[in-house]
């Protein structure tokens, strides 16, 4: 047990710091190329900050535990709308445009629904998969071309701050990500092994693991970047960063699983219904008002607490 407890230890560190490094780089050559912070928030960060829940619940997936994919999904959209969001606002309130929170959180809502319809039957078909990922390839054309209008409308701007130091090369940026993504995956594969002989040892089922112990560990990403935009004032991060993440994860992460796994055992109903459910409540929160303060973050915060104690069981 003290092995397994290393591996997820040692797979969690080494998967948050990767992913990190990993985002930081796609940040700034986002800024060295001109992206507006709204889509560097969405598709880049957001994105970006996915890749441990990709790798964990594909590795997953292809070595048969469809179970612990499915979870790492589920709990990481909830984590991702509740604890991270809340953690967010509760740190610093976010503000943003009324339009833009709700063209890109019914996107998000659409993705989630989707996933949930899909999953809801015990199995993800190919061709559900298959229109998931191609949900997630036109999910990010709308969000460039929905950045292009906005910087075409003079609605944002570009920032230009100290993430991309004047003379920084792209190039180096580049190479530091490519080797990131590499620490990344061996980060996941170290977690997704410990997690599978906690699992064991403990007698848990690999669906709880994965909406509990691995869906939290995956959007550890999430959540520092999310407390560092709140930090630095960048609103357009901290939602663009949530939502893109849920994006991805619902349409890109759902649909490569589940080509690369089959059928799972553990009924996922509840907590799909429980991930829809935050998912709007989220949105209700943010647009009323246009704006998340603390308390609304503290009722997300605990949204995600009563999901651990009673939407898991």
């Amino acid at each position: 047990m003290t092995g397994a407890v290393a591996l997820v230890v040692g797979g969690l560190v080494l998967l948050t710091l990767a992913a990190d490094r990993l985002v930081l780089s796609a940040a700034r050559l986002s800024r060295l190329w001109g992206m507006s912070a709204v889509l560097i928030g969405a598709l880049v960060i957001g994105m970006g900050t996915s890749l441990p829940e990709f790798l964990v619940s594909t590795l997953a997936a292809a070595r048969g535990e469809m179970d612990l994919a499915i979870g790492n999904i589920v709990g990481s959209n909830v984590a991702n709308l509740s604890l991270v969001l809340g953690a967010s606002v509760i740190i610093l309130p976010v503000a943003g445009h009324l339009h833009t929170i709700r063209r890109e959180g019914i996107l998000m809502l659409a993705a989630v629904s989707a996933f949930g319809i899909a999953a809801w039957g015990g199995a993800i078909t190919r061709l559900e998969a298959w229109m998931l990922l191609v949900g997630v390839a036109l999910s990010a054309w709308l969000l460039v071309r929905w950045s292009h209008q906005d910087l075409a409308e003079g609605i944002v701007t570009i920032e230009v701050d100290d993430l991309a130091p004047p003379g920084r090369r792209a190039s180096i940026e580049v190479v530091i990500g490519v080797l990131a993504l590499g620490a990344t995956v061996v980060g996941a594969d170290l977690l997704l092994l410990g997690a599978r002989i906690v699992a064991s040892e403990l007698g848990l089922s690999q669906g709880f693991i994965g909406l509990s112990l691995v869906a939290v560990g995956t959007s550890l990403p999430e959540l520092a970047t999310g407390i560092a935009a709140a930090r630095r004032r960048e609103n357009a991060l901290v939602i663009g960063n949530v939502l893109g993440s849920n994006l991805f994860n619902s349409l890109g992460v759902a649909g490569a699983a589940a080509l690369a796994g089959g059928k799972f055992t553990t009924d996922f109903r509840a907590p799909i219904v429980f991930m829809i459910a935050i998912s709007t409540l989220a949105g209700i929160l943010t647009a009323t008002g246009n704006r998340l303060v603390r308390w609304e973050g503290a009722i997300l915060v605990a949204a995600f607490a009563g999901f651990l104690t009673l939407g898991i069981r």
